[in-house]
């Protein structure tokens, strides 16, 4: 069973150009709002998530909820490994689908076909396997000949088309999306939005960030509300989006 754990995880960004005595007196003003520190060898530091520690077991749909640098896109790129935590320990287990940026790894240069293969890699998937994809990901493309092309050459619409097709080739036991995938041009978004669900259904743990409220209540059971890299509330989604409201309502 595929399960996510985190125990007193917190995550640390310094800032290289804090011993300049200008952006000291902008840290120190803005410290009386975010987490503003000095490490070991007195670099100054942003703490972006603050001990955090969560269980997220099989089968649940948890909703990162809350205003903007509350954490929610930090905790999911540490959950995806891309960021290391500062201190603490995440425990996983489960194959992990980041859905945080579809286009990374592409290369403009190259061909359709080829940066299926470059994107690939980047989500942890050899090219012998990946190679098993490639078929239905052209039909889903409905690309064509351009895939024989650079994508230098697409427009907006066909590059979205190809990441985000490659993006939901294989599905994940645990899947971690910053905002609903969206795939451009009208005529593609229906059956976009059908691959879409089905790659959620399917997927074993589901952790979404998203602004939209009512997405996070339709998809999600469980919520998170983050508030300056704390756990401020957990519990059954709709409980938490009302704590949520109670909050942005008063600062209002």
């Amino acid at each position: 069973m595929a399960f996510l754990r985190l125990r007193n995880v917190t995550v640390d960004f310094p800032i290289y150009q804090g011993t300049s005595r200008s952006l000291k007196k902008a840290i120190f003003a803005a410290s009386l709002q975010r987490n503003f520190a000095h490490d070991s060898v007195d670099r100054v530091t942003v703490r972006a998530l603050d001990n955090v520690s969560l269980d997220i077991e099989h089968g649940s749909r948890v909703a990162l909820i809350g205003s903007n640098g509350a954490g929610k896109s930090t905790l999911l790129k540490t959950l995806a490994g891309i960021y290391e935590p500062s201190h603490g320990a995440i425990h996983a287990q489960g194959s992990i689908s980041a859905l945080l940026n579809i286009s990374v790894g592409f290369n403009p240069e190259a061909t359709g076909l080829e940066n299926i293969m470059l994107r690939g890699m980047c989500m942890g998937i050899s090219p012998r396997e990946m190679r098993n994809y490639v078929t239905e990901i052209a039909e889903f493309t409905e690309l064509g000949p351009y895939l024989d092309m650079p994508i230098r050459t697409y427009s907006a619409g066909m590059s979205v088309r190809l990441a985000f097709a490659t993006s939901t080739c294989k599905r994940p036991e645990i899947l971690l999306m910053d905002e609903w995938l969206s795939a451009g041009d009208a005529s593609f978004l229906a059956k976009a939005q059908q691959r879409m669900e089905g790659f959620v259904d399917q997927s074993s743990i589901l952790v979404l960030a998203s602004h939209s409220l009512q997405l996070l209540e339709q998809w999600c059971d469980i919520g998170l509300f983050l508030h300056q890299g704390h756990i401020r509330a957990a519990g059954p989604v709709k409980d938490v989006i009302n704590e949520y409201q109670k909050t942005v309502n008063q600062a209002a």
